[in-house]
Formats: structure tokens, C-alpha cells, sequence
């Protein structure tokens, strides 16, 4: 049987490609989400079905000769039904009509390009999209069901981005049309429909100067506050093995230099710097500012304590436990019993406990790190030893 899946634009005849309205004009059955089927229902014999297996076991029972056209929004390549029918109706002749994408004709209300924009879809699905616009300078982004437009605003004002401007669509092509404007934080305070499109716009997104970690020390705003070095810093990013979307812990933050680090690692990601002390608070503030890390969350307060109502984290590089490491190391795995944790070490006594408890990690390793740097006197050159440092790796088991 020839079946014809068509992409009918906001689901208007007026934003139906001629090719799609000659496909509907010659299906006398027509199949799709009952408000596609509408603008047909004098003309056409309508069935509504929107789940793919409903639609394939429909088709599948049809003795009837004649073409079947299934209805499908926007456009049959771009978060569409027709990936999953494509599958399901191979047995059938199947003939593809394109429409007009939500982004084509929303970016056409604004009058704006779309080439460069990142394309995310939070409908239906767990999607970082506040990560995304973190790291983009340009997302769109469908939403619905769990994800509406106005709790993007919500959390992208939440993590200090309320000032990145902010589009909104809602019943595009149809009755009611509306577009909103303004910044997140302002956005945040209203409600959209379900099925609304978003456009964000973000002048500053986290991106790192280079690709390598390893940012040198003196980037850093540092004071009297203890700073991880960069050799160090570097070799704990690796054993961290970051990913683009995690969230991360760095518990005894100092200077923000790991944090800082992490957040431009993971740039769709969060991170959390906990620290106590209010003169490392300040200058973490401050490194945050000079990265334009707005994915990295400055936390005050001591561990364990100030990890209960973190959310859980992907991996922890801690740097600091005064001496509560054991009590550190549970709450981490309470909150994910599969989260990776490196740890700095420079005393003896951190050393030793450390390597108890690690000992039981999944994948564990323990490496000395010594570091020596030269530094010029006169026409020489003098070799500087830094202190030495433990380094220990590992993963809990899920």
C-alpha cells in the first residue's frame, strides 16, 4: 500500500508545502494527532492515532486499496513520528513530504538566521537544555510535558544567566498566536502552553581559551589562599575523565582553580565549589567572574554538611577534608554509589587514610606526584622542588 507520511508545518493548510496538500488531496484516509486531522474532518475519512505502533497496526490491517497519509507536525525530519514509521512501514511503499520546521517558522517570525543555533529538544524527554544555552551562543529548544519554557527561565535565572535574552512561541500558525520577548528573568515569571518553542541568545557562553586543561597558575587570582598547581591540576582533570554534561564536586575549593577547571570542562554541566573559609570565598567569586563561568555555583560552608543538599554528582575532586574525608566519601556515594572521586593528599596522615578508604573504590589508584620547576638567578637557572602530593583515584560500585 502507498502511504504517505506528511509534515504539515504548524498544522495549518497555510503553512502545508503544495506537495503535502496534493498528497492530502488524493488520501481519502488520513491518521495523526487529532489536531492535525482538524482543518480535514468535512473531507476526509480522519482516524486519530499518534503513537507510531498504533498508526503501523492500523495501516497493517487495511484491506482497502488507495493511499493512506499520516500527519505529522512540523517537519518529517526534525523531531518527528516519521523516524520511527519509517521502520515500522517497510513492507508498504512510503513517500516522504517534508514541511516547515517549528525552528524554520519561528526564527522566520523574528527575523532571524538559524544556521548556527543549537537545536535541543526538552519535550517529552530529560534534556539539559540550561546546559546547552550555558555553553551556545544561540539554542532553540522545543518544550513540553515535564520541561515548559518558563522553567528554563526559571533555572537559567537560578544559576545567574537571568539576563540572556529569550524568545517564546506559543500555538505558532494557529489562532491565539503569541510571541513573547524579554530576558530569562523576566520570562521566568510567566506561564507558556505546553508545546511551546524557545530561542535563547547568550552573549557570554562558558568556552575555554584552549581545548588542553592545564590553564597556567598565574591566570588565577590567588592571595594567600592554597591554590592545586597547574601540573597537579592538570593530572587530577585526567583522572577525573570529565564529560561535556556532568555535574561535578569540588569540596575544599581554595582559590577555584579545579573548579574553574571542571566548569570550562563541563560546559553543559554544573559544578559546585564548597568552601569555608571567607577570604577563599571571595577570590572564588572572583575567578568564577574573570572565566565567565556561570555554570560554576560557589558554596559556603564545611563538608560534609554543606554536600546534603547538593544535587548528585557525576564526579568529586576533593582537595581539602579537615580531616573528615571517611564522612566526605559517604555522602558522595549516598548521592551516587557509581560517582568518581580523586583526591589530593599532602600530609602524611591524610595519606594514610586516604589510602584505606580508597583501597575498597572501584579501579583504585594511588600515584606520587613531584613537581620541580626551575626559576632564574642571575644567568642561571635553579631547580625549585614543590611539595610533593598523593593522588588517589577511584569509582564507588553501582
Amino acid at each position: 500500500m502507498k502511504v504517505y507520511l506528511i509534515g504539515v508545518g504548524m498544522g495549518t493548510p497555510g503553512t502545508i508545502t503544495l506537495d503535502g496538500l496534493e498528497a492530502i488531496r488524493t488520501c481519502p484516509v488520513l491518521v495523526g494527532a487529532p489536531r492535525l486531522l482538524e482543518p480535514w474532518a468535512e473531507s476526509h475519512q480522519c482516524v486519530p492515532l499518534i503513537a507510531g505502533s498504533d498508526i503501523a497496526e492500523y495501516i497493517g490491517k487495511r484491506r482497502e486499496e488507495g493511499p493512506v497519509g499520516v500527519l505529522l507536525s512540523g517537519d518529517t525530519g526534525f523531531y518527528s513520528g516519521a523516524r520511527r514509521l519509517w521502520s515500522l512501514l517497510e513492507e508498504h511503499q512510503v513517500i516522504t513530504i517534508p514541511g516547515v520546521s517549528s525552528l524554520s517558522c519561528f526564527c522566520a517570525r523574528l527575523c532571524l538566521d538559524w544556521q548556527d543555533v543549537k537545536i535541543v529538544s526538552a519535550h517529552g524527554r530529560s534534556h539539559n537544555a540550561v546546559g546547552e544555552i550555558q555553553r551556545n551562543a544561540r539554542t532553540f529548544a522545543l518544550t513540553g510535558g515535564s520541561t515548559k519554557a518558563q522553567d528554563i527561565c526559571r533555572e537559567l535565572t537560578r544559576r545567574g544567566l537571568g539576563a540572556v535574552q529569550v524568545w517564546v512561541g506559543e500555538r505558532l500558525g494557529y489562532d491565539g498566536e503569541r510571541i513573547a520577548a524579554g530576558t530569562a528573568a523576566e520570562l521566568a515569571e510567566e506561564s507558556f502552553a505546553d508545546l511551546s518553542v524557545l530561542l535563547a541568545e547568550n552573549p557570554n557562553p562558558v568556552t575555554r581559551p584552549f581545548q588542553s586543561p592545564g590553564l597556567p597558575d598565574g591566570s588565577f587570582l590567588r592571595g594567600d589562599v592554597p591554590m592545586t598547581k597547574e601540573e597537579v591540576r592538570t593530572l587530577a582533570l585526567s583522572k577525573l575523565r570529565l564529560a561535556e554534561d556532568h555535574v561535578v564536586w569540588d569540596v575544599g575549593a581554595g582559590t577555584g582553580s579545579v573548579s574553574v577547571e571542571c566548569a570550562l570542562a563541563c560546559p553543559a554541566g554544573q559544578v559546585f565549589a564548597v568552601e569555608r573559609k571567607a577570604e577563599a570565598l571571595a577570590l572564588l567569586e572572583e575567578n568564577k567572574a574573570r572565566f565567565r563561568a556561570c555554570n560554576l555555583a560557589v558554596v559556603r560552608g564545611e563538608a560534609p554538611a554543606a554536600l546534603e543538599e547538593l544535587p548528585a554528582p557525576h564526579r568529586v575532586f576533593i582537595g581539602g577534608t579537615s580531616g573528615k574525608l571517611s564522612e566526605i566519601l559517604r555522602v558522595i556515594f549516598e548521592k551516587n554509589p557509581a560517582a568518581r572521586v580523586v583526591c589530593t593528599a599532602v600530609t602524611l596522615e591524610t595519606v594514610a587514610e586516604a589510602a584505606r578508604l580508597f583501597a575498597g573504590l572501584e579501579g583504585a589508584e594511588m600515584v606520587q606526584v613531584s613537581v620541580t620547576r626551575t626559576r632564574p638567578a642571575g644567568r642561571y637557572h635553579l631547580m625549585d622542588a614543590q611539595n610533593p602530593v598523593w593522588m588517589f583515584s577511584g569509582e564507588g560500585r553501582a
